[in-house]
Order: structure tokens, then C-alpha cells, then sequence
């Protein structure tokens, strides 16, 4: 089931972001990622999110937060990873909007290719500032 982020759900969300970045992006220190944790956890709190909770344990397995067309990430729990929540989350974005935009990292080619069979195509390439790693700029158009 996917539904509108709640307060409760901030703790749980958050361990899933920083559990799936450090194990997505192994070219960047894991100590970057912890660094960030807690603006994260306050940001995750403000920002417009989505979580998918599994209806039989009634326990969030993934998130997508957004802002506006810009999908700022896309998180499943790294043990589930691969079983169609990803899908789920960013149908019910396209359901939701004509178009979407994402940055990913280069070297994340899961991602990209996810994100390439969703029908987003590369836009251009980018350097992020914050992490000096190269990344895609995405969209997708109904």
C-alpha cells in the first residue's frame, strides 16, 4: 500500500535512506552519508514523501520523496530490493504527474538502468557538487 508520509513513519524512512545509500553508492564513503543523516531526517519530515507499507507486517519497505515534477529519491529496503516496490512507488508517481526529473549517480547503473526501463531518458550529464561524482539528469513525459 502506498500512502502519504507520517510522523511516525520518520524514523523508519530514514534508516532505509541511509541504509540503501550506503550499500547503492560504494564509491562514496559511508561516513558522508552518516554525515547527513540528521538534515535528512529533518528534511525527510518537510518534503512531500510517499511510503510503501507492507500490508500484512504493516511495516514501510520503501519511499519516494518529491519535489514538485523532481523525484529526489526513490528507497527500498535493501533486502526486498528487486521484488517490483520501486515499480509500485514510481507508477504512483506517474499516475500522479505528466512529468517527472531525477539526477542519478553514473556509477549507480542499477538505477539507471531502472530508470531507463521506466521510459526516463538522459537529459545531460552533471558533476554533483557535493560528492564530486558524475550524474545523469533524467525525465520522463507521459
Amino acid at each position: 500500500m502506498i500512502r502519504k508520509l507520517l510522523e511516525k513513519d520518520i524514523d523508519r524512512v530514514a534508516d532505509i535512506w541511509l541504509d540503501t545509500n550506503i550499500k547503492a553508492h560504494y564509491f562514496i564513503p559511508a561516513q558522508y552519508w552518516q554525515d547527513h543523516f540528521d538534515a535528512v531526517k529533518e528534511m525527510i519530515s518537510q518534503a512531500e514523501v510517499y511510503v510503501y507499507e507492507d500490508e500484512n507486517e504493516k511495516r514501510i519497505q520503501g519511499f519516494v520523496g518529491l519535489s514538485d515534477d523532481y523525484i529526489a529519491g526513490i528507497f527500498v529496503w535493501n533486502e526486498i530490493q528487486s521484488c517490483g516496490i520501486g515499480k509500485q512507488l514510481l507508477d504512483f508517481l506517474k499516475s500522479t504527474r505528466k512529468q517527472l526529473s531525477l539526477s542519478v549517480y553514473q556509477k549507480n547503473m542499477r538505477a539507471v538502468k531502472f530508470y531507463q526501463r521506466e521510459n526516463f531518458k538522459i537529459q545531460c550529464e552533471n558533476t554533483d557538487d557535493n560528492t564530486g561524482e558524475k550524474e545523469y539528469f533524467m525525465i520522463w513525459k507521459e
